[in-house]
């Protein structure tokens, strides 16, 4: 695991965006999803990559490691799964049939977004102009040796730092 660190200056503050970089195989999926949760800052975690690239796979990791007892699958036709933990609930949403932020807001995407549970979206893409400011990022892509490579982006949780 690599961890870089990337400074970005706006005007007269920086804002500081973690890295985290992972390599896996599948038979890691559940030892990579707790090290997602120990390092991201908030409930709401973006999913990108490939259709295959195993975003779905991960979720269901993500889902076990937060204390669920239902089985994760991909929601495609139904938008969203609720699963609960618990202490908490997990809306898991998948938003490839989506197209435009309109169909978001019908089916009320801010109610859940904004919802202190936990969020986890593939496809984010179509909502990304809603979404909170300190949301997590994890891209995926599938490695020709059919290992996953995985790339965690967060900001840190502390106050606007000066340059």
């Amino acid at each position: 695991m690599c961890i870089l660190v990337y400074l970005k200056k706006y005007a007269y503050y920086c804002i500081i965006i973690f890295i985290i970089e992972m390599d896996y195989f599948l038979n890691d999926i559940e030892l990579v999803a707790k090290s997602i949760l120990q390092n991201v800052t908030s409930k709401v975690i973006l999913v990108y990559g490939n259709m295959g690239s195993g975003k779905t796979t991960l979720i269901k990791a993500l889902s076990k490691a937060l204390g669920s007892i239902d089985e994760a699958s991909s929601p495609t036709f139904s938008i969203v799964n609720e699963y609960k933990t618990t202490d908490d609930k997990i809306y898991h949403f998948d938003l490839y049939r989506l197209k435009n932020l309109e169909e978001a807001y019908n089916f009320g995407i801010e109610e859940y977004v904004y919802s202190n549970h936990w969020v986890i979206i593939e496809w984010p893409e179509v909502i990304e102009e809603l979404l909170p400011k300190d949301s997590n990022r994890l891209d995926i892509v599938i490695n020709k040796d059919l290992s996953r490579s995985i790339e965690l982006n967060f900001k840190p949780n502390f106050n606007k730092q000066t340059c």
